[in-house]
Formats: structure tokens, C-alpha cells, sequence
């Protein structure tokens, strides 16, 4: 493979005394389709969170096309933009969908509104969405709230293209929905992937079968803070590894320890 994209060396967080990232190694590489796997509580989320640059690692580095991260998101640019979909897509409730797409060009840009709004409705079309900006998300159902928030994380501001994002992490995006919206939202995910302009890299962390399978191409198992197995997620199906049998079988007995 060329280059990463992003990458982690000997990345290791703590909150307390629970170590949750152990040396962690982890790479992504342009226009792959990353699934980030494993057990409740291994770290997913934080991975996240760090790549995001949302929160600093203890220890370890993170570098961004081979630039090395200093800090958080807020103390420097990075030079990819890096978008992120929020589990709960954690939209602002006395906003309106409008207002909640164009949030950052709204803050951090100097673009009349009216080419905002522009903006925004490029985007839930995108998404599609289109003819809702008025709505806000009490409105909207649990599918619907999280393709919002794609359509905030792909927001560009065209005076900037370096804000554009180039990455997306998606935090758990068909968690809480049922079969037909978490097809909805696998095949957004993979389409926005194939759209000229759009984020061609992503990274995902999810539990749901359906979710692995339909929008990863290659996989990287966490469990107890560590990297414990990668491979393609064809490869799922044919290892023997023991903590990826049980993961998959939902066996409560095996290496898994099952917490309460």
C-alpha cells in the first residue's frame, strides 16, 4: 500500500485507571473503506475521538499525510479535513436542520446566507433530504437525524477548500435504528463515498452485522485497548481466530470476557 492517510504509532489513552487504547498502530489509507470492530468498551469511540483530533493521546503519535499531529484540532490545521458523524448525530435541538448543516459556515465564514443556504441544500440532497431545512430534528425520525448529520459532517466552504473534509469517521451510525433505516444509512455511506467532491475515505465503527458487511472493506478488531486482529472482511468468514469467532457468534463463553 502507498502511504497512510492517517496514521497512529504507539497510541495509548487512559481516562483514570482504565486504560482504554494500549500502543495502539492503526492505519488508514486513501479511498479505503476502514471498519473499526470489537466488544463494548475496547476503545472504538476514543480512536475516534483521537484521530478527530477531539481529544490528545497520553502518549504515541498521529500523523496526517505524514505531517505529525500536534496537539488538538484546535491548536493547528490539519492538512486533510477530517469530518466526523457523531453516534447520537448530536444536533442542536433549537436549531433548525438548516441552521444545523450550515453551522460552521455560519460561525467561521464570511458567506452571505443566502450562499449558505445554497450550501445546505446541496447537501441534504445529497443526502437526500432535500426540502427540509425549516424542520427542526424533535421533527425528524432517528434515520432521518442521522443523514442530517452527514450532510453537517460534508459541509465545505468553498473561500477554503483545506476545510473541505476529505475524511469521514462515523461513530455507530445505524445504532438505534431498524433493518430498513440501517440499510438507508449503509447504502449513504457507501454512495457518498463514490460522489465527486465528497469524503472517497472513511473510517466506521459500529457492532451490527449488516453494517460490517455492507460498508467496510477491510477491518481492524479491538478488544482491551489493543489492535488483537486485522484482515478484509471476506477474511472474517474463513479465520480461526478465537476472539473473531466468538465476536461474530455472539458466544458468551470464549476469550471475551463478558462484563456483569
Amino acid at each position: 500500500m502507498t502511504e497512510p492517510l492517517i496514521e497512529l504509532k504507539g497510541v495509548s489513552k487512559s481516562f483514570g485507571s482504565n486504560k482504554v487504547l494500549d500502543n495502539v498502530d492503526l492505519a488508514i489509507y486513501r479511498g479505503e473503506a476502514l471498519g473499526i470492530i470489537g466488544p463494548s468498551g475496547t476503545g472504538k469511540s476514543t480512536i475516534l475521538r483521537v484521530i478527530a483530533g477531539l481529544i490528545a493521546p497520553d502518549s504515541g503519535e498521529i500523523h496526517v499525510r505524514g505531517e505529525q499531529r500536534e496537539g488538538l484540532i484546535e491548536d493547528g490545521t490539519d492538512p486533510v479535513g477530517i469530518g466526523m458523524v457523531f453516534q447520537q448525530a448530536a444536533l442542536f435541538d433549537s436549531l433548525t436542520v438548516e441552521e444545523n448543516v450550515g453551522f460552521s459556515l455560519y460561525q467561521h465564514s464570511k458567506l452571505p446566507r443566502s450562499r449558505i443556504r445554497e450550501l445546505v441544500n446541496e447537501k441534504l440532497e445529497m443526502v437526500g433530504l432535500s426540502g427540509i431545512g425549516d424542520y427542526y430534528p424533535a421533527e425528524l425520525s432517528g434515520g432521518m437525524r442521522k443523514r442530517v448529520s452527514f450532510a453537517r459532517a460534508i459541509m465545505s466552504n468553498p473561500d477554503n477548500p483545506k476545510d473541505t473534509p476529505e475524511v469521514l469517521l462515523y461513530d455507530e451510525p445505524t445504532a438505534g435504528l431498524d433493518p430498513i433505516a440501517s440499510t438507508v444509512i449503509e447504502d449513504l455511506i457507501r454512495s457518498l463515498q463514490c460522489m465527486q467532491g465528497v469524503c472517497s475515505t472513511y473510517a466506521i465503527v459500529t457492532h451490527q452485522h449488516s453494517t460490517i458487511r455492507r460498508t467496510a472493506d477491510r477491518l481492524v478488531f479491538l478488544y482491551q485497548g489493543k489492535v488483537q486482529w486485522q484482515g478484509t472482511v471476506d477474511e472474517i468468514d474463513t479465520t480461526d481466530h478465537p476472539l473473531i469467532r466468538q465476536f461474530l457468534s455472539g458466544n458468551v463463553s470464549g476469550p471475551i470476557q463478558v462484563v456483569g
